[in-house]
């Protein structure tokens, strides 16, 4: 599978897009994680990846979109972008997930990014807008990876994006990345009209059509209009889990996942200070679903000044790790709500109803399943986590098994089901294991 993968990536991939992915994206990415640990254990703080959705307007109108695409638009213009990139490579940062809305509504995207040659940047966008001139353009930049969203087939992807015809202009626009042989990715949000996805076909499918990455995401329930008939149970969460492992080890395709370590065991990218989110009103939150801030970057103050000094981010980093290791939103959102109060947070949002949506939350499940963790197969991507992505210790410093109280049960009795000592007792009690340590 390492040798498909490898040749797969000098036959079908741009060698100069090649080099700068291996240099801005992988050397760089896992210098800005060292200098990341070298700040926590001095006591300083500065998230390695930061998350910007730099236009709320978008083409689409998807079902469960938490943006509010309808809404006047707002945008973060040139100048603020390039002094938040400015700010966060000073701090060792290289690697930035560029979102919206729809990114490629920003008619000054493609020029910001184009003065930051000595990063790498990936964009979450729906495709519609990629023609081959712009395919041709980030080509030309070389620092850029596409990441399109393709819900499954054609009827499943119309009514999800809420547009007809929406599927055979994603393909078009990811044919386009393809031609000018772009190191392209596949994000799909996996709920119930699309869960029979996780088949193998499917991925032979992406590595037939040159796709170099997927990437499988749990739909999250939250914003205005939830659908929370789409969710996934806990037993489908943990078969797409499944999923992922095995292809991992079998198929010469990258596979991201960001909510699981090298054991299996559950962790939030916000909660273990991995990343942090700025929004297009300029808000910066913990995470692009959870739309609270306390600290914008219109503030007048540093990056740096924020994120070292941010009440608001540090509780909820804190409190996020000790009550669970999966998603307070969808576990705690009263916490939410409490930890909003006590530090005037704001609602980040236009529509304005956050605190409402939160109120109305009921608890759910999320990747946090104790005692059935799903363990990785492949060495490959077990030692990458072990190295770079796994909780920095935040859930070893704060997470208590006693506080955390599973959605689906009986109200929490504060003792653990799990047996002490095990491997899985000790990965949501937050211990090191052999492998960790």
């Amino acid at each position: 599978m390492y040798f498909r993968m490898a040749k797969r990536l000098l036959l079908e991939t741009d060698k100069r897009l090649l080099w700068k992915l291996a240099w801005n994206a992988g050397f760089k990415g896992v210098r800005s994680i060292r200098k990341h640990k070298q700040r926590l254990k001095r006591g300083e703080f500065f998230p390695p990846f930061v998350y910007i959705s730099l236009i709320n307007s978008c083409n689409l109108r998807c079902q469960g979109c938490w943006m509010d695409v309808t809404a006047k638009q707002a945008r973060i213009e040139a100048e603020d972008m390039e002094r938040v990139i400015r700010e966060s490579t000073a701090m060792g940062n290289a690697f930035f997930g560029i979102l919206g809305g729809e990114p490629f509504i920003h008619d000054q995207l493609l020029d910001i990014l184009a003065k930051h040659p000595d990063c790498y940047f990936q964009i979450f966008t729906n495709g519609q807008l990629i023609t081959p001139d712009i395919a041709q353009r980030m080509r030309e930049l070389g620092n850029i990876t596409p990441l399109i969203s393709l819900e499954g087939n054609e009827i499943v992807s119309d009514t999800r994006r809420g547009r007809r015809e929406v599927w055979g202009r994603t393909i078009e626009g990811l044919q386009n990345c393809l031609d000018h042989k772009l190191f392209t990715g596949v994000c799909t949000s996996l709920c119930q009209t699309n869960l029979d996805l996780l088949q193998e076909s499917w991925l032979d499918r992406l590595i037939e059509m040159g796709v170099m990455y997927a990437w499988f995401h749990i739909y999250r329930p939250v914003g205005p209009l939830p659908a929370p008939e789409l969710a996934l149970t806990p037993d489908q969460q943990r078969q797409a889990r499944a999923f992922v492992v095995r292809m991992r080890a079998t198929k010469p395709i990258a596979i991201v996942d960001a909510y699981h370590d090298g054991l299996g065991g559950a962790l939030c990218p916000a909660a273990t200070g991995f990343t942090h989110h700025i929004g297009p009103w300029g808000d910066i939150e913990p995470c692009p679903v959870i739309q609270l801030a306390a600290d914008s970057i219109y503030d007048g103050r540093s990056l740096q000044d924020i994120f070292q000094n941010s009440a608001f981010l540090r509780d909820f980093r804190e409190v996020a790790a000790t009550y669970t290791r999966g998603c307070i939103l969808l576990e705690r959102p009263d916490l939410l709500q409490e930890l909003a109060e006590r530090h005037g947070a704001r609602d980040s949002t236009a529509r304005g109803t956050v605190f409402a949506e939160l109120e109305a939350m009921p608890p759910r499940s999320s990747q946090f399943h104790p005692g059935e963790e799903i363990p990785e197969q492949s060495w490959a991507y077990r030692i990458a986590k072990r190295l770079w992505f796994n909780d920095y210790g935040a859930y070893r410093k704060h997470f208590r098994p006693e506080m955390w109280r599973d959605p689906r049960a009986a109200p929490h009795d504060g003792k653990s089901s799990e047996t002490e000592g095990s491997p899985q007792a000790k990965i949501s009690a937050g211990e090191p294991t052999a492998d960790e340590r």
